[in-house]
């Protein structure tokens, strides 16, 4: 993300961080350009919207140009928090912001509820063996699989491909595979997920290729032109596009897609892209060398299945 979020977020990081108790009794601000939010139903101990709300205005009310979208209010993995998803806005762009709110309402904690004990990341690696679905490429016995959550109208995915391509070279020995994760903040990803399920059906390799086209236009792609332009990438790449629309409109294919942002969540993606090697979480993928992601990749390959 560029510079000017990263700037807010390091701020809404280091901040003391206290939520207040009473409702601020106010509605959300009409310069919320995301919309409404879409949060759980109320339960016992989840902090209200309009709470979650008034501290977001205490935090950044100061700067006119950030809003947020309350993205959702639920309980923690861990019990007694509660997990707050909140995507923030700025001219700059969008990010994905999370917190963990206390049993007693009066203070957040920012950060990551990470897997811990002597094999810590074999759950998460147990679901995505049972669940991925997705296009692969490389051994389908190799000893590490690297599995992709992404959104194509996601700037980060497209920031972060030449890195996953570049390791995808480095290890051909590796698995990877590719789900569809399309954000709610994007207006075609969706759609663009949808193709891109049904490339993938129709040939593998044709898959990559529309991948990798999708992000050289993704900037030109709107929701009034979605269609037209994805089917055109999609012929570009050998399949037929009047079939691949066809197949993106079905309702089988949005099943698919939904299957495979149900696998996310289950191994918690709350953002794109994330990458997941034999189990073990990667985000900011963009911003690692490519020299760790390699030993990244070469250690776990060392661990055995």
């Amino acid at each position: 993300m560029r510079r000017y979020l990263n700037l807010t977020v390091v701020i809404f990081l280091v901040s003391v961080l206290s939520v207040a108790k009473q409702n601020p009794g106010a509605e959300k601000p009409a310069a919320n350009a995301a919309g409404k939010a879409a949060v759980s139903a109320p339960a016992t101990n989840l902090p209200s919207e309009q709470t979650v709300d008034g501290f977001m205005r205490q935090t950044f009310g100061y700067d006119p140009q950030v809003s947020w979208k309350i993205t959702s209010i639920r309980p923690a993995p861990v019990p007694g928090l509660v997990e707050v998803l909140v995507t923030l806005a700025s001219p700059q762009g969008q990010q994905i912001s999370r917190f963990y709110v206390t049993a007693d309402g009066e203070h957040a904690v920012v950060g990551d509820i990470i897997p811990f004990g002597a094999t810590p990341f074999a759950p998460a690696r147990k679901l995505l063996d049972k669940g991925i679905t997705g296009p692969g490429r490389g051994p389908k016995d190799a000893p590490v699989t690297i599995v992709e959550f992404g959104d194509l109208q996601c700037p980060a995915c497209k920031a972060a491909q030449p890195a996953i391509e570049g390791l995808a070279k480095a290890e051909p020995n590796a698995r990877f595979v590719f789900q569809n994760y399309p954000l709610e903040m994007h207006n075609w990803a969706a759609k663009g997920a949808a193709y891109a399920d049904c490339v993938g059906g129709a040939s593998p390799d044709m898959f990559w290729q529309f991948i990798a086209k999708t992000y050289e236009q993704q900037a030109d792609i709107t929701t009034e032109n979605a269609d037209q332009k994805l089917a055109a990438i999609a012929e570009a790449t050998g399949a037929k596009g009047a079939d691949i629309a066809a197949c993106a409109a079905m309702p089988a294919t949005k099943a698919r897609v939904d299957a495979s942002i149900a696998l996310g969540k289950a191994v918690d993606v709350s953002g794109t892209p994330t990458l997941f090697i034999n189990g073990r979480k990667i985000g900011n993928v963009s911003q690692i060398p490519a020299d760790v992601l390699k030993q990244l990749v070469e250690f776990a390959g060392k661990q055995g299945k």
